[in-house]
């Protein structure tokens, strides 16, 4: 008895999660263990699979959404932060990839054409795989990791133009006359698409996105919808679907909710890429891959060994260091899925034949498999491999040196590893305290930033065993590391004592147990950034919670309040806000990052997570609130750092019979007055334009530093 359609699904997806679990046991990507379903299911397996418009319907959504979401996060900002080093290194790639690769494949007897497909599918890389492996391991954001996705982005919109190219071509036998006159019409049809895409990113779309962002579902929906939509639109004007559903994504990535919509959709797109893998292990033809074993092989080997050095080569030209290199190398050691697309695109239009795409699908199995092993122990081969890479890499490689390390005689007083928040809290207020400091990350970001303000600082990372040679250790009292992984700080005390480093270091601990092991590494200093900083807030709490508390309830209102990524107010200045004329209510502060910024002034703008202090009537309160349609309420835990004092007017004697308004308190002192009590009337708001009496109480708000000024001016 034939199985329906619901059934075979619910059989597929059983097996999805059993081969997905036994992956992850065995540490190796859900591609893997999909493409392993296809084939299970398909005829070369159990032959479950029969059904195939149905799957094949939810892969043709699956790869839409995946495009999208690339589209969604194409960060041309990445691109430009690196400069024009990571365009030219991975057009270099490109090209040299996908030439000797093509040279391979011919040399193996394949038809030029064919031999084109492959080598083309050679050249890109995984951008599922490589990121979520790199934040995996929390070096996304290290400078290998950085370049890494530099060279996905470029190799994105290489793959998006040969899949134009393709479509250009088209299939079967044409003239050249044909052919040119056919490429014409679809670059003419390509152009028209895209002008009208950029025209709605323009206005219309931001616009509707604000609007629907109301309500989170129906942004989602609209997403999903919009990338359906130019994906079906693509492909009736003669242009590939996955172009369309590219650029509908690529038309959302300037709106302030791009990543709300593309965390959203991650799941669903994983999920419906099942099919598309599960289709393709599916159809794989197992008469025809068996002649393929041999090439699949050996072209496996030139992405996973090849590949690597191709970029190696290219980062040592463009002046980095041989551990950049190498691990960015290692990171890239493996075909992409936009490969696996490709392959299909050249199928439909009769370029390839199945053995030709069981070839391809071979090469990613072996290659993505292997490459999870290679970006996750890069350290433990780079290490091995190390005096054999030299020739990679310039006498100086001066991308990553520490030429900004001032003169040689120059001594410091602490060396401060990890300029995260932590770290750069630290370098901060030793630099208050008149102190000399080296600053080290491997963020080019956070380097740029202390750079900017005249701290020597040098790219590294605390475990590499090289990056001791490029700092002046023997000129440096204390070592600060503020990495948050206890084996990190045990390797970098071990190198510090082998080089026989005579100061004092001062590394991170989060438990007891680490303590114990710093401590016997040789620690002089233990810091403990969370245990230190909840004693600190408990102590501020318990300082303050009588006093604010007693002040408080004499205040009309007090209220904090979040805003969410999907607020309209996003990107906007307080003053666009109209709560004060609309509802009369002010805001007093808004906390941002853990730290807070008092009276901000009308230019002062919004971004999404702002923590927002507001004062007024509780019920103009209430519909501000509203308004604003923020996520989290009031209740939460503030972390402000303004206080709430009593002032008494006859402290002040100066200030009788002038109003609120002459005194400009907000304007000398930076503080804003709350309420005001006058002697035998109920609490009130106060009225700029009273008159002030001898006998008023205000209630001031503002930073304690600014209460002490206005104090010291009675």
């Amino acid at each position: 008895m034939p199985l329906s359609s619901f059934a075979e699904i619910a059989l597929i997806l059983l097996a999805a999660v059993a081969a997905g679990a036994l992956g992850y046991w065995l540490r190796q990507p859900l591609i893997v263990s999909f493409l392993t379903v296809g084939i299970l299911v398909g005829p070369a397996g159990a032959g479950i699979v029969t059904k195939h418009e149905e799957i094949e319907l939810f892969a043709s959504i699956g790869i839409a959404l995946l495009l999208f979401v690339v589209g969604l996060k194409l960060d041309l900002h990445t691109v430009r932060t690196l400069g024009p080093v990571v365009l030219l290194a991975a057009t270099a790639q490109i090209v040299l990839t996908a030439l000797i690769g093509l040279v391979i494949c011919l040399a193996l007897g394949m038809p030029v054409l064919t031999a084109v497909y492959v080598a083309l599918a050679l050249t890109f890389s995984s951008t599922i795989i490589v990121v979520k492996l790199l934040s995996d391991r929390r070096e996304i954001d290290a400078l290998h990791g950085r370049l890494a996705v530099g060279f996905l982005i470029v190799q994105d919109l290489a793959v998006i133009a040969a899949m134009i190219a393709i479509v250009a071509i088209g299939g079967g036998a044409q003239s050249e006359s044909n052919l040119l006159a056919h490429a014409s019409a679809v670059a003419a049809k390509g152009v028209g698409f895209v002008s009208l895409i950029v025209a709605l990113a323009w206005r219309p779309l931001p616009a509707a996105a604000a609007y629907l962002a109301r309500l989170p579902e129906l942004l989602v929906l609209f997403g999903i919808t919009w990338a359906v939509v130019l994906a079906a639109a693509a492909y009736a004007l003669g242009l590939s679907k996955e172009l369309g559903a590219f650029l509908a994504g690529a038309s959302l990535a300037s709106t302030p909710y791009r990543e709300a919509i593309g965390s959203r959709l991650v799941t669903m797109r994983d999920f419906l890429l099942l099919f598309f893998f599960i289709d393709l292990g599916a159809r794989l033809d197992f008469s025809t891959l068996g002649a393929s074993i041999g090439p699949a092989i050996g072209l496996s080997l030139f992405v996973i060994v090849g590949k690597p050095l191709i970029v190696l080569a290219a980062m040592g030209a463009m002046g980095y260091r041989k551990r950049t290199g190498t691990r960015v190398g290692l990171a890239l050691a493996q075909i992409s899925e936009f490969s696996l697309i490709l392959g299909a695109l050249g199928v439909s239009v009769g370029h390839l034949d199945q053995g030709a795409m069981g070839l391809i699908t071979a090469i990613s199995l072996v290659t993505i498999g292997v490459s999870t092993y290679l970006i996750n122990h890069s350290e433990r081969i780079y290490e091995r491999l190390s005096p054999w890479l030299s020739w990679f890499e310039r006498k100086s490689p001066f991308r990553e040196s520490a030429s900004d390390l001032t003169t040689p005689e120059t001594k410091f007083d602490a060396l401060v590893i990890g300029l995260g928040r932590y770290g750069s809290g630290i370098v901060r207020h030793l630099l208050l305290r008149n102190r000399k400091v080296i600053g080290v990350d491997f963020d080019p970001e956070a380097l740029a930033k202390w750079r900017a303000v005249g701290l020597p600082v040098c790219y590294g990372d605390a475990s590499d065993p090289d990056l001791l040679d490029h700092l002046p250790v023997d000129r440096i009292t204390w070592v600060v590391c503020t990495a948050p992984d206890a084996s990190v700080s045990r390797v970098l005390l071990q190198n510090l004592r082998q080089r026989g480093f005579e100061g004092k270091i001062a590394v991170t601990c989060h438990s007891s147990d680490e303590a114990d092991l710093l401590r016997l590494e040789g620690a002089d200093l233990l810091l403990r950034p969370y245990a230190d900083a909840s004693e600190q807030a408990a102590d501020a709490i318990t300082a303050a919670m009588d006093k604010l508390t007693a002040i408080l309830t004499a205040v009309p209102a007090l209220r904090q309040v979040r805003l969410s990524s999907t607020s309209k107010w996003i990107g906007h200045r307080i003053a666009d806000v109209p709560i004060r004329d609309e509802f009369g209510v002010t805001v007093l502060a808004v906390s941002r990052g853990g730290r807070t910024y008092f009276n901000p002034g009308a230019s002062f703008q919004l971004f999404p997570n702002d923590r927002l202090f507001l004062s007024g009537e509780p019920s103009s309160l209430e519909r501000a609130i509203e308004y604003l349609s923020i996520v989290g309420g009031p209740g939460e835990n503030s972390e402000e750092r303004f206080a709430v004092d009593e002032v008494k007017a006859s402290d002040f004697s100066h200030w009788v019979g002038q109003t609120l308004a002459s005194l400009a308190l907000p304007s000398r002192f930076g503080v804003l007055v709350l309420a005001v009590a006058r002697k035998g009337e109920p609490i009130s708001a106060p009225d700029p334009h009273a008159p002030i009496s001898d006998s008023d109480v205000l209630v001031v708000a503002g930073t304690p530093e600014n209460l002490r000024r206005l104090r010291v001016a009675s």
